[in-house]
């Protein structure tokens, strides 16, 4: 792999919510929330590269500089109807070797729990990771139930989700949920 290439060696995960009157400032809200709003983000795919390391949202932020070309997988959503469930989810699936890569998924909309937004995006990303290793599983079965399969594959090591929801303001203000995963080269 040459050295110039651009993969990134380390992967954290933030959240947050704004609001505010107007909805660009509200997603704004939601950046600074989630602590990354001195980036210049740039919307990625979702490839988690191999070997790339999980650090912790400080560790992460302590190596961000205002200005800096962001990487992120980002899921955002935001609504201005009062009460309306919002929410933005990224799921990570982890394979064990470390020399193949990973899956993050996102997803974000209206109505669905934290919970059971953080199962579907974590659902997502193993379900793909799983089938590019060639688990064998029925994708009719629950979540749950396939989730043993892979971790007794002993080819996924780890899963997990960053998710928030909020209710849209009771006085109309936008309301912006995001998740993301921030990419360091």
């Amino acid at each position: 792999m040459a050295e110039s290439m651009m993969v990134p060696r380390q992967v954290f995960f933030t959240k947050g919510v704004g609001k505010h009157r107007n909805r660009l400032q509200s997603f704004e809200l939601a950046l600074r929330h989630a602590g990354i709003e001195k980036g210049n983000l740039v919307r990625v795919s979702s490839i988690l590269p191999p070997k790339c390391k999980i650090v912790s949202r400080g560790k992460g932020l302590e190596k961000l500089q205002a200005g800096q070309i962001t990487f992120v997988v980002l899921a955002e959503a935001s609504t201005n109807e009062p009460s309306r469930l919002v929410g933005a989810g990224i799921g990570l699936a982890q394979p064990a070797k470390g020399e193949q890569y990973g899956y993050i998924s996102e997803h974000h909309g209206f109505g669905m729990t934290e919970e059971r937004l953080g199962d579907f995006v974590e659902d997502m990303a193993a379900t793909m990771l799983a089938t590019t290793l060639g688990i064998e599983f029925n994708t009719e079965t629950a979540y749950d139930e396939r989730k043993e399969i892979y971790k007794m594959s002993g080819k996924i090591v780890r899963t997990r989700a960053t998710v928030q929801t909020a209710e849209g303001d009771k006085n109309g203000l936008w309301t912006t949920v995001i998740a993301a995963a921030v990419m360091l080269l």
